[in-house]
């Protein structure tokens, strides 16, 4: 897509999108038939890709197919999985298939196909500074334009009214092992990169991965299947006391809905951040169908007896690492509850370690004096998605996927991303542009929420098909 001219200072656009993930995909896709919206979105990777290093062979997205861009906002748009799949005539397969989730590679290529044919998405530009321009009332978003290479190739800048902010995650490597992934040479991969680093990893003797979430047990279970019976040579390991399942029961999901959303914004700082560490499970657990292949794998390899040569331990922590000559890596461990120590050697390690919301304050550094912040210095974000700036502020910044301390669990959750796309475009817009329910989930989250319970609906007259009267 060819990188279209920078709008005149005179002819501000409605909004700016920053980041090109599926979040802001989606709020592009449902800003699109919106008439007399103006939109622009920016992102600095030259094309997109979603997790491109876990794209593993068989790996589900662990969301139904309805928690595409748009459907759970607008079954009707043009823009929703069902129908990418009948516009690359496989929609018939897919019934057939009968596949709640689908594939990882599946949603990603259904996303590319959005952004292929989405107008108003300009990648290969990296957004450096946003500004508040008190004189014109407008937000200043400064951009450089980076040609195939990556590299520099011309300044930009576009005025704003409003900018959403959908900058997503970055990989996060715990302090004792980043010096070991910052150093040239050392076999010690972040599972964001594992795709691009498999061949040396099945190459390696022995594989150590640090991390027992869904990430490491995926990257476990791909490294097991396709080592040699008998000579595996795999560790796993990692903090959590237990290979314990993800939260996936129907009334567990209902935390991932806009009711809890609601509930857990009104609850007081100190109690949402206690919340927040307490419902680990519900989303960094394990996929119950992928812990199931993991021993279904171990099993058959005792077949023709004898154990297979993979050590799996929760419960236990990095304390340090180094590197032993220059092949080799050294972990320094820690079992918690055992209060015992050891020392593992390994030719490589996957580290599982997760995600965290990239840090807004770079990219905010020009907001920095109009942003009000709780009491741990992290943006306040009001209910509908805003950043809670001075008053003289009369623009908007939209937060997506970097508000789990105001909104909980469910803010990186896809199943989320076209409602809350919705609620912005309809702040945005000062009208419904999309009609929301009032009620998502049959819990009630606390006593004192006022509920909105509609009335049972009447079945309609039937019309006889045939007038018998004689």
């Amino acid at each position: 897509m060819n990188p279209a001219p920078t709008p005149e200072p005179d002819a501000p656009r409605d909004l700016v999108g920053i980041g090109i993930g599926p979040v802001n995909l989606s709020l592009a896709a449902l800003a699109h038939p919106l008439d007399g919206l103006d939109t622009v979105f920016y992102d600095q990777r030259l094309a997109f890709g979603w997790h491109p290093g876990l794209l593993i062979e068989g790996a589900t997205i662990q969301v139904p197919f309805l928690a595409d861009l748009v459907s759970l906002a607008d079954p009707t748009s043009p823009w929703t999985f069902l129908n990418y799949l009948r516009s690359r005539e496989r929609l018939f397969p897919f019934y057939f298939a009968e596949r709640f989730h689908i594939q990882r590679a599946e949603y990603d290529a259904y996303c590319r196909w959005v952004c292929e044919n989405l107008p108003g998405l300009h990648f290969g530009h990296q957004v450096d500074a946003v500004r508040w321009n008190p004189e014109r009332d407008l937000f200043e978003v400064d951009y450089t334009q980076l040609d195939s290479d990556g590299e520099a190739e011309a300044l930009g800048r576009t005025y704003t009214r409003n900018v959403a902010l959908g900058i997503g995650t970055e990989p996060y490597v715990p302090d004792p092992l980043k010096p070991l992934v910052e150093a040239p040479g050392v076999p010690v991969v972040h599972a964001a990169d594992y795709l691009g680093h498999r061949a040396a990893l099945l190459a390696a003797e022995h594989v150590t991965v640090v991390g027992i979430g869904q990430s490491g047990a995926e990257i476990f279970l791909d490294l097991l299947r396709n080592r040699p019976a008998g000579h595996e040579k795999l560790h796993w390991l990692g903090r959590t006391e237990a290979f314990a399942p993800m939260e996936y029961s129907k009334l567990g999901l209902e935390h991932f809905t806009p009711d809890h959303t609601r509930y857990f914004h009104a609850l007081p700082e100190s109690t949402r951040d206690r919340l927040v560490e307490g419902q680990w499970q519900l989303h960094k657990g394990i996929d119950a169908a992928t812990i199931a292949a993991v021993h279904d794998e171990l099993y058959r390899r005792t077949l023709h007896g004898g154990w297979p040569d993979a050590v799996l331990t929760p419960g236990v922590r990095v304390r340090t690492a180094g590197r032993v000559a220059t092949t080799k890596v050294e972990l320094h461990l820690e079992h918690t509850l055992q209060d015992s120590r050891s020392r593992l050697t390994t030719d490589a390690v996957v580290l599982a370690t997760g995600y965290r919301e990239r840090p807004l304050d770079r990219i905010l550094a020009g907001l920095d004096p109009y942003m009000r912040r709780d009491h741990q210095e992290r943006p306040r974000i009001d209910e509908d998605h805003r950043l809670v700036l001075d008053p003289s502020v009369t623009g908007t910044v939209y937060v997506q996927n970097a508000e789990t301390h105001t909104h909980g669990v469910g803010a990186p959750d896809l199943g989320l991303a076209a409602w809350r796309s919705a609620i912005v475009l309809n702040s945005l817009t000062g009208s419904e542009a999309y009609a929301l329910p009032g009620r998502t989930a049959f819990t009630t989250f606390g006593l004192t929420q006022r509920r909105h319970v509609p009335p049972p609906r009447e079945a309609p007259e039937l019309t006889p098909l045939v007038d018998d009267r004689r």
